[in-house]
């Protein structure tokens, strides 16, 4: 596997990519991209400006992609999108490109990474209940009931730095995660 950044004149990539932010979302997060179009509209967005977008190849075939957008004066990046073809989950595929995107954003001077990671489905103990009732103790309490991305996160060393309730709609809430890139 390598890990290349993607640029939009590389067409036949940028349409794999888009291919794979449909089907990776398409479970649980319908409306992200719900068509090839939309997919290759964000994935322009991410190869312009000072955002950037970086892709993994098997045989140069895109398995998975991960992009970045810089904030705070480029103290902060956020890690959006990561999308990893369904069939190559579970490989290391996400594991690599997000220490790929760590070194990277590092290397530009970032300090923190953060990134939400949306619950509309109930995959997690913070869906479907009020989170302005006692929310540091729900967070403290959060449960995983079908493979919500956070736990991956969290095994990447990110920590659940917040909560955006009711983000999504009534009790769909927004979860927070960040990591810290560079040692004082």
């Amino acid at each position: 596997m390598k890990i290349i950044a993607l640029h939009q004149d590389q067409r036949h990539y940028l349409e794999q990519a888009a291919e794979i932010l449909v089907l990776a979302f398409a479970e649980h997060w319908a409306g992200a991209w719900d068509t090839l179009a939309d997919g290759i509209e964000e994935l322009e967005d991410m190869t312009s400006g000072n955002n950037f977008c970086r892709i993994a190849l098997i045989d140069e075939r895109v398995v998975g992609l991960i992009g970045g957008i810089p904030e705070y004066d480029g103290n902060v990046w956020e890690l959006h999108p990561l999308a990893i073809h369904p069939d190559y989950q579970g490989r290391g595929i996400g594991r690599a490109l997000i220490e790929d995107f760590e070194r990277y954003v590092a290397s530009k001077g970032a300090l923190t990474i953060k990134l939400g990671s949306d619950d509309e489905d109930d995959m997690t103990s913070l869906s479907g209940v009020d989170l302005y009732d006692n929310l540091p103790d729900k967070i403290a309490n959060i449960r995983n009931f079908k493979n919500h991305p956070y736990s991956f996160y969290q095994k990447m060393g990110y920590t659940i730095i917040g909560v955006i309730p009711d983000a999504n709609g009534i009790g769909k809430p927004d979860i927070i995660l960040g990591k810290r890139v560079q040692k004082s």
